[in-house]
């Protein structure tokens, strides 16, 4: 793994260098993280488990994101449009997320309504619109009519379709869609109509008509919400405001007031609806899902631990004993309240 990840896991969990490293050395030795815990305290500073596991996961995380981006480095040179600029950015990365951001614009694409309109010739009539110059759109989609296009409307038609599709793979607007579900994104579920009087739906009534702000939303109630509709009796539902978000995106792509800036205007409240909202409410809903997933296994652990050092004799004084042949037995003695002796 390259040394630039060390560096960037050493500044995220604040351990040293040597720490990580020799961590990462033990752990592709197939050494475990409670071995590592117990025997290896020189070569991991006396970290405990959590923080041993803390750093493994790390580098995992950066394994697989170093894999993706030999991915995209060779998808992006394979169709010649790999600059020494993008390298450099995808190489720059260490986010998953920036990354396939990068990349969209890139990706192999499915047959899309974008697709479709760049093979009947119109992606030259979406770039004159998109730059806003003030050709009028209507005269320059006359020049796209075809056997493919058989009127301007059509060809607006078209046009816009490849902008939206342009305006989902924008960095900036997507980012921008982000941060509006960060900070003002609600939760909601409601109960699907054919199963309101199900007796097996009545334990998720609390979440029959449920608004709140996404943020706010305990672990437990994301999970039981999920749980519901995972049974086939709730709809839960991401959502941001349209209007705040589409006024947002025409401040970051509007340039002009003229025809071809009332067509881009058009193609971005496209592209939210169809395109940009539904990409970022699943980004929402898989990380709402392992942070509560992360959140419950924290309880259970220590629900566990509470129950495994509990006392299970009652007040009782208890000598336990660990056998060992090479550095010999440790021994220790508590009395009826858990105090050593």
């Amino acid at each position: 793994m390259d040394q630039k990840y060390f560096n960037k896991i050493s500044e995220k969990l604040s351990f040293s260098l040597k720490q990580i490293n020799n961590i990462y050395e033990l752990h592709n030795e197939g050494s475990t993280i409670p071995f590592m815990a117990r025997y290896r305290k020189e070569a991991t500073g006396n970290m405990d488990e959590v923080q041993i596991n803390d750093v493994v996961e790390q580098v995992k995380y950066f394994n697989e994101l170093d894999k993706r981006k030999e991915t995209v480095l060779k998808t992006i040179e394979s169709i010649g449009k790999l600059t020494p600029g993008l390298k450099k950015r995808i190489e720059d990365s260490y986010d998953a997320t920036e990354l396939e951001d990068i990349y969209l614009p890139y990706k192999p694409k499915r047959k899309t309504k974008a697709t479709v309109a760049i093979e009947k010739g119109l992606e030259p009539l979406a770039t004159i619109i998109f730059e806003q110059g003030e050709e009028n759109p209507e005269e320059a989609s006359g020049k796209f009519i075809n056997e493919q296009v058989k009127d301007s409307k059509e060809a607006l038609q078209g046009a816009r379709d490849i902008i939206a599709e342009w305006i989902s793979e924008h960095e900036q607007a997507r980012n921008k869609v982000r941060q509006l579900f960060t900070e003002e994104a609600k939760f909601s579920s409601k109960v699907l109509s054919s199963k309101k009087d199900d007796p097996e739906a009545q334990k998720y009534r609390d979440y029959f008509e449920f608004n709140e702000n996404l943020a706010d939303s305990p672990s437990h109630r994301i999970l039981a919400i999920r749980r519901g509709e995972k049974e086939g009796y709730l709809i839960m539902d991401i959502n941001i405001d349209k209007q705040h978000a589409v006024e947002s995106l025409e401040r970051i792509l509007v340039k002009a007031s003229n025809p071809n800036g009332s067509e881009v205007k058009k193609a971005i409240e496209d592209s939210f609806d169809r395109l940009l909202k539904p990409s970022i409410e699943n980004e929402f809903r898989l990380l709402s899902k392992n942070k509560a997933d992360e959140d419950a296994i924290k309880v259970f652990a220590e629900n566990l631990r509470q129950l495994l050092l509990a006392s299970p004799l009652g007040a009782k004084r208890v000598l336990a004993l660990d056998p060992g042949f090479r550095t010999g037995c440790k021994v220790v003695c508590l009395d009826e309240h858990g105090t050593f002796l």
